[in-house]
């Protein structure tokens, strides 16, 4: 975690203040959350990318400790800027660094700013923290999302089932929504260990009223299997692929697709 200290009116550390600008440049892609109860789109979830459409990958592996605070503010308001552009209607999801973030209150008012400005309600928007992040201090990360919840943003845990904490997290804090990692979802329909662990997940989701995204839906079988496992809320190639500073539609096909997969 960023080692900052806030000053005597709580305003932040000065540190913060003389924070240089980003020294690399990046931009956004965009790719739906399908509704398929409501056949709507849930959202947007905002995908890091270079200026040139480089993947995300080569932007991360820019950061290191002296950068990793700006970026984290930076990447907020790049996605309610071009989110405004375009005219998203639903929610934003913005994946968010955790150990970047040194004190709530005092992180959040940049964002808090910038969607003011826009005029973007902050009960559109929702924060992803990837579990795949390794997290220490589970107390930090309990006191970011319940800063967060005071100004009704959505949270919600991303990659599920990948990482370090598991369970754990769920038992520390309840955040809005989880997303379930790509490898539990992958072959799901031919894997009985991954049906019966996804299962569970998702029963104690549905226990804690958590609602559950299947993400990485790459074909009609696993999109069939989760449909029947209660699950409403998906993200993946099958249903679009991200668009570069765009929003992809979902085409008629896909909603046929989604129909025929609910009646079988």
């Amino acid at each position: 975690m960023i080692n900052k200290e806030t000053n005597n009116n709580g305003a932040g550390c000065s540190q913060c203040q003389d924070t240089p600008e980003l020294e690399f440049q990046f931009s956004m892609a965009f790719q739906p959350i399908v509704d398929i109860s409501s056949k709507t789109i849930f959202g947007y979830e905002a995908l890091v990318r270079g200026i040139n459409q480089e993947p995300a990958i080569e932007v991360l592996n820019k950061l290191n400790n002296d950068n990793r605070y700006q970026f984290d503010q930076t990447i907020r308001v790049k996605a309610l800027q071009l989110s405004s552009e375009l005219n998203l209607e639903g929610m934003l999801s913005i994946n968010f660094l955790p150990n970047a973030v040194y004190n709530p209150k005092t992180c959040i008012r940049t964002t808090l700013e910038a969607a003011r400005k826009l005029n973007f309600p902050t009960d559109r928007i929702m924060f992803e923290v990837t579990e795949a992040e390794k997290i220490t201090d589970h107390a930090h990360l309990k006191n970011i999302f319940a800063e967060y919840k005071k100004h009704n943003f959505t949270t919600a845990i991303d990659d599920f089932g990948s990482g370090y904490a598991g369970l754990n997290l769920l038992a520390d804090w309840q955040p809005d929504i989880i997303k379930l990692d790509m490898g539990l979802v992958r072959h799901i329909d031919t894997d009985p260990v991954r049906q019966a662990l996804v299962r569970a997940m998702i029963t104690a989701c549905l226990g804690l009223d958590i609602k559950v995204i299947a993400e990485g839906i790459e074909t009609k079988e696993e999109l069939k299997t989760l449909i029947n496992m209660d699950v409403v809320l998906f993200q993946g190639y099958l249903l679009a692929r991200p668009q570069f500073e765009a929003l992809p539609e979902i085409t008629e096909e896909v909603w046929q697709t989604i129909s025929h997969a609910q009646a079988n």
